[in-house]
């Protein structure tokens, strides 16, 4: 074990617990590392593979603290953060060998680009064809990220082991309405997983309740919500200290020793150009900013009273026509639109969208908790045109249907129960190729006659029969209809802290700390020098109260004694520790 491996040890067992902690998560360590003492965890700091992780994840400044100060110099301001990560020798400015190897051959990354001016937008952002272009891209994005949520409502999102959807899904999404473009599904998803509207569980991706309430927001507020989630995800070396981003052009050379970084950097920069923030590739390289950028970019809320100039009015009503059709002039609002999309199946999505009536549309909405009052009502209050008498017609014929199938819980065995008075109808759902997942068994029943059970809960079974537009309604134990809810993931627990990761490891390491560190030491340096078989210079304390070097092959170590081959008389030495002064590594005059 080297000097510096001694010095580090001492240093890290006068750090605090928070200190150590920030440390061993910068550096990667597992919290249940296999760690004895602080020497070991000094060891392990200082090994080359330790470091082979760290040098990636320096920042840019970090960086060139390290080749400068590898190269004798100064390292500057980070100094002290070079020091924490266990990069620097505890005192001074020196590099320990291990770290000074592995960043010889490494060349210094270039200064950082400089920030923003303290005010006013960027230079050119004021380009209207551009800024037009960014903010039909931002009000595009927001509503592909609504239609990508819908589906998610209605059922997970599968996720590959590399934390993407699959590109099964994401044809399923593309049949659906969404954009027939793997990459740009990524990033959408990937802006609304950082505004925390999805949630990545057990390899799915879930609607969360941040998200089933963020569809009935209005379309400015949609946008300002995705902003700052954007950018409190952004990594912490993209951030500055006012809660902004450092200038774009910066981004991709902020961690310029990791090969992974600029590939992730491209993606951030796409989802910013989704979001409208950046302009697109005809605009000047001097402006690549958008107006509605600056606040979110300076650390204030995001504010779409810009960005609104550029894209269409949301309106509040629609035409209802005679071929079981409503017509949206505009887009409109997304409360009105959630719901309508509830009863209706959207054919055209556009600034001027069209939804088509149908009996299955109807019956899902009555299902999904409607009743025929409510969907009148509704029509009524936001139809410029009335409500056709076809479409009041189709209405009260779902509406007699509806219930004809209930799904309910059994009392007594607890499994869940679907029956009907339609015998036909059950018979059909018995058959159905498509809920054979389900495990429906039919059962004779004393009241109802032959029903259908399962132990899949009901809730699913519910949803499952609605998905494949039977009539289904769910009810409670004296048979009462509910209405139902789909369900979303709650908010994300918070992260432990990094002190509460390594809580275990730091009470061991602490609970390992010699109260003599000179004689812990000496103890580890003599452990090494058996394992190697090394030649020491060993000073022991003689009887008399007088010193005696001998050089001595170390071939043992154990049992609070160091065995070895004197080199000068040719004879097998057993000292006691408690004898030994101090040690020094010799090199061996017989290699």
């Amino acid at each position: 074990m080297s000097t510096h491996a001694r010095l580090l040890a001492e240093a890290l067992s006068a750090r605090t617990d928070e200190e150590l902690a920030a440390l061993f998560g910068r550096r990667e360590v597992r919290p249940e590392a296999g760690w004895n003492d602080f020497f070991d965890a000094a060891e392990a700091l200082l090994d080359p593979s330790s470091l082979m992780r760290i040098l990636p994840r320096l920042t840019r400044a970090e960086a060139r603290g390290l080749v400068a100060a590898a190269s004798g110099a100064d390292p500057g301001p980070v100094a002290e953060a070079l020091r924490s990560l266990a990069l620097l020798s505890p005192s001074g400015a020196t590099l320990p060998p291990s770290v000074a190897a592995a960043v010889a051959g490494r060349d210094a990354p270039a200064a950082a680009v400089e920030a923003a001016p303290a005010s006013g937008a960027l230079a050119g952002n004021a380009e209207e064809p551009s800024a037009a272009r960014a903010a039909e891209r931002a009000f595009t994005t927001v509503a592909t990220l609504a239609d990508a949520l819908l589906l998610a409502e209605e059922g997970p999102l599968a996720l590959l082991a590399g934390g993407t959807v699959g590109l099964s899904e994401k044809r399923r999404l593309s049949e659906r309405g969404l954009p027939d473009d793997p990459a740009l599904l990524d990033d959408v998803l990937a802006v609304g997983t950082a505004a925390g509207l999805l949630r990545p569980i057990d390899r799915t991706l879930l609607l969360s309740a941040a998200g089933a309430a963020w569809l009935r927001l209005p379309g400015p507020e949609r946008w300002s919500q995705l902003v700052s989630g954007f950018r409190d995800a952004l990594p912490d070396v993209l951030r500055t200290a006012d809660g902004g981003w450092i200038p774009l052009r910066a981004w991709a050379d902020e961690h310029p020793w990791d090969s992974a970084w600029p590939a992730r950097t491209g993606a951030l920069l796409r989802q910013a150009r989704l979001l409208g923030l950046v302009m697109d590739e005809r605009a000047s390289p001097e402006a690549l900013e958008t107006p509605w950028a600056e606040a979110p970019r300076r650390g204030a809320d995001p504010d779409p009273a810009a960005l609104a100039a550029y894209v269409p009015a949301e309106v509040d009503r629609i035409f209802l026509q005679n071929d079981l059709t409503a017509i949206a002039p505009g887009p409109l609002l997304p409360a009105l639109d959630l719901r309508l999309r509830g009863m209706a199946a959207r054919e055209s999505a556009s600034q001027a969208s069209s939804y088509r009536f149908t009996a299955d549309s109807l019956s899902t909405a009555l299902s999904a908790g409607e009743t025929e009052d409510g969907v009148l009502a509704f029509l009524e209050e936001i139809s410029l045109t009335g409500v056709p008498q076809p479409l009041r017609y189709l209405l009260a014929q779902s509406a007699s249907r509806h219930g004809q199938v209930q799904v309910g819980t059994d009392a007594e065995t607890g499994r869940t129960r679907v029956r009907s008075r339609d015998p036909h109808l059950l018979q059909a759902i018995g058959v159905d190729q498509a809920l054979r997942p389900l495990g429906l068994v039919p059962e004779d029943s004393a009241e109802d006659g032959i029903v259908l059970t399962t132990r899949v809960n009901r809730d699913t079974v519910f949803w499952a029969l609605t998905d494949e537009h039977y009539p289904a309604a769910l009810v409670d134990a004296e048979g009462a209809v509910e209405r139902p809810v789909r369900t979303t993931a709650e908010s994300a627990p918070a992260p432990p802290s990094d002190t509460q990761r390594y809580e275990a490891l730091l009470a061991h390491l602490r609970e390992a700390r010699e109260g003599d560190a000179d004689a812990a030491w000496l103890e580890r340096e003599l452990e090494h020098a058996a394992k190697q078989r090394a030649v020491l210079a060993v000073e022991v304390a003689m009887p008399d109260g007088t010193a005696r070097e001998l050089v001595l092959e170390v071939t043992g170590f154990g049992g609070g004694r160091l065995r070895g081959r004197d080199r000068a008389s040719d004879v097998e030495r057993t000292l006691p520790i408690r004898s030994i002064l101090s040690t020094r590594a010799i090199e061996d005059p017989g290699s």
